[in-house]
């Protein structure tokens, strides 16, 4: 009887984890869902992977696409449901480096339209100015229907931006030919 137990309690923890890994994924133990709704759609995990500074890791990123691919320009240019989600695995971030490190960022990718978006990036900064604590989820949104990006934290809705150049320039910040990481862009492409 023990054994029957035993071999049952064997396939049940199999079965359970098979589930488990088919709807979540490990990076640098956070989870990280294989999809995330938005507004009625359902987006799929495109790539996930972390960012590090001065070998300390800060956070784990996921691209989720409602198309995959692995085409970066064609992800900055498409007009459809997109959505980065940041998990904060450090109490080094703090909102003033998270928004500094979004102003460096924004200066790679923006190029010549930096200043046209500069109120729209003091807005984004603006959401993320509350205190960050480790394991906050940050989730950025973009709605082709309305051409909004939405800022969640921790699943509370911050504010939108408007505007598909604000977008293209959002997701430039780690998938242009200048991201913030290279190693965090291979990543989100699932490379």
């Amino acid at each position: 009887m023990r054994k029957i137990l035993l071999v049952l309690t064997l396939l049940l923890s199999l079965l359970f984890s098979e589930v488990s890994a088919q709807t979540h994924l490990e990076v640098n133990g956070v989870t990280v869902p294989r999809k995330i709704e938005f507004q009625g759609k359902t987006l799929q995990l495109n790539g996930a992977g972390g960012r590090s500074k001065m070998w300390l890791e800060v956070y784990v990123q996921a691209l989720y696409l409602s198309q995959l691919s692995q085409d970066p320009q064609f992800i900055i240019d498409s007009d459809t449901e997109m959505a980065i989600r940041i998990e904060i695995t450090s109490s080094m971030v703090s909102s003033n480096k998270l928004t500094k490190a979004m102003n460096t960022g924004f200066e790679k990718s923006a190029g010549s339209n930096l200043e046209e978006l500069r109120p729209r990036i003091e807005q984004l900064k603006s959401y993320l100015s509350d205190v960050i604590t480790e394991k906050d989820v940050f989730v950025l949104a973009y709605n082709p229907l309305d051409q909004n990006v939405y800022v969640s934290k921790n699943e509370v809705l911050k504010g939108k931006i408007q505007g598909f150049d604000f977008k293209k320039a959002l997701f430039g910040i780690w998938l242009s030919d200048k991201p913030v990481d290279e190693t965090l862009k291979k990543h989100l492409l699932g490379q």
